[in-house]
């Protein structure tokens, strides 16, 4: 089992709200990591996506693909035995948006220019999954107030929650050595000192697999 320091490089992941920018600095800081982000405001289409969803799928897709091969090209590149790196997002859910918002004919043509950008790229050796509902996401996309994710549609979070669900139930186990999966409703891991505590106190006796975590119960 290995100590929080131990793990070099630690994806966080989960749909829209679930507060995955949140706790990847949080934990890069108490860790001394290097913190790798996701940069949504980067990409031209995404405010028109969220317009219309069918017109621009293809567009931001491709721009957030293109952009996260950038970022795991710089990855790989790095001396990945110095220090300990934590990411908002794994490159998996790249295909997981692409297979959720692009038709037949878009998803062809993603899937070729996917294995045309996309080396080989590090694998993270444990995966942290903020589960929440889509209320509860609703909620924090509210509060967190970026504009063009204020009309965003319920239907879309459930389908996307959905997905996410999927993965984690079929795929992860053997993509990932470790996945922790966190119930994240309650937990608060920017004001709430324990419920942080606990959270990096559990990474460091993790077994290989899929394991569950829920820091409101212990408290």
């Amino acid at each position: 089992m290995p100590d929080a320091h131990d793990l070099r490089y630690i994806a966080i992941e989960g749909p829209i709200g679930a507060g995955k920018t949140t706790l990847a600095r949080r934990l890069a800081e108490c860790l001394q990591a290097d913190v790798l982000l996701e940069a949504p405001f980067d990409n031209p289409f995404l405010a028109r996506f969220y317009e219309n969803q069918r017109a621009w799928a293809l567009s931001a897709q491709l721009s957030f693909l293109l952009q996260r091969a950038e970022q795991m090209s710089e990855l790989r590149q790095a001396d990945m035995f110095r220090r300990v790196r934590v990411a908002d997002f794994m490159l998996d859910k790249d295909r997981l948006f692409a297979i959720m918002n692009l038709d037949e004919d878009e998803l062809d043509l993603y899937q070729q220019v996917y294995t045309r950008v996309i080396d080989e790229v590090p694998r993270p050796d444990l995966v942290i999954y903020l589960q929440a509902p889509v209320p509860v996401l609703l909620k924090r996309i509210a509060v967190r107030g970026i504009p063009f994710e204020q009309g965003m549609a319920p239907e879309y979070l459930e389908r996307l929650v959905e997905a996410y669900s999927r993965f984690f139930s079929d795929e992860a186990v053997a993509a990932f050595p470790r996945v922790l999966v966190v119930n994240a409703v309650d937990a608060d891991f920017l004001n709430r000192d324990d419920h942080f505590t606990q959270l990096v106190d559990r990474l460091g006796s993790l077994p290989e697999g899929m394991e569950y975590f829920d820091p409101v119960s212990l408290v």
